[in-house]
């Protein structure tokens, strides 16, 4: 995978808000390859530990890794059957937010 991307895709990642997620697919959007949800996904596989990967989540609302869960209610989310609850109103779309 190309390092470039990656860098991409880990800055997008840091400028979620706390409380807040965002999904694969709208970081791909926002990086330029609007088609590579599944790229940035295997880029947030091995992020650094100063990127918030439990902020980035399927575009169903659903998680993809349960682990992250607790970060998430840390932060004030609710995941209820590893779903965020009020997903629409969490969401953190890059292209309109920055």
């Amino acid at each position: 995978m190309d390092e470039i991307f990656k860098q991409q895709v880990y800055e997008v990642a840091r400028l979620i808000p706390k409380g807040r997620v965002s999904t694969y697919g709208a970081i791909a959007k926002a990086v330029g390859y609007p088609n590579h949800s599944r790229h940035v996904g295997k880029a947030m596989g091995g992020c650094p530990k100063n990127v918030p990967a439990h902020r980035v989540i399927s575009s169903s609302g659903v998680l993809s890794v349960p682990e992250f869960q607790s970060k998430l209610e840390k932060e004030g989310i609710v995941v209820e059957n590893l779903r965020i609850k009020n997903f629409k109103k969490l969401f953190w779309d890059p292209l309109a937010e920055l």
